[in-house]
C-alpha cells in the first residue's frame, strides 16, 4: 500500500491523478499544510465501514454454549473498603 499526499491545489488540477494514486493507497489532501481530506477507492472504504460483530452478538448465538471462555484472574484488587474517619 503506497501513502499519497497531496495539497488541494494538486487535487484539483490533476483529479484523474490523484484517483489513480487512490488505487494504490490512501490519498491524503492536505488544506494550507495540514491533512484535511483523505481519499479511498470504494472497495477500501467498505472495507473500513464493514460492521463487525460484537460480544453481545456472539454470546446470543445459538451455538455459545460450546464456546470455552476462560477469562484470566486479576492480579489486582477491584475495590478496597474506604475509612471515613
Amino acid at each position: 500500500m503506497t501513502i499519497t499526499t497531496v495539497t488541494s491545489r494538486e487535487f484539483n488540477q490533476d483529479v484523474s491523478k490523484i484517483k489513480r494514486a487512490a488505487l494504490k493507497g490512501p490519498v491524503f489532501i492536505t488544506d494550507r499544510g495540514h491533512p484535511a481530506h483523505v481519499l479511498l477507492t470504494m472497495d477500501d472504504y467498505q472495507k473500513l465501514t464493514e460492521i463487525k460483530e460484537n460480544i453481545i452478538d456472539l454470546l446470543a448465538m445459538p451455538d455459545a454454549a460450546d464456546i470455552d471462555f476462560e477469562p484470566g484472574k486479576l492480579d489486582k484488587e477491584i475495590y478496597r473498603p474506604e475509612d471515613f474517619d
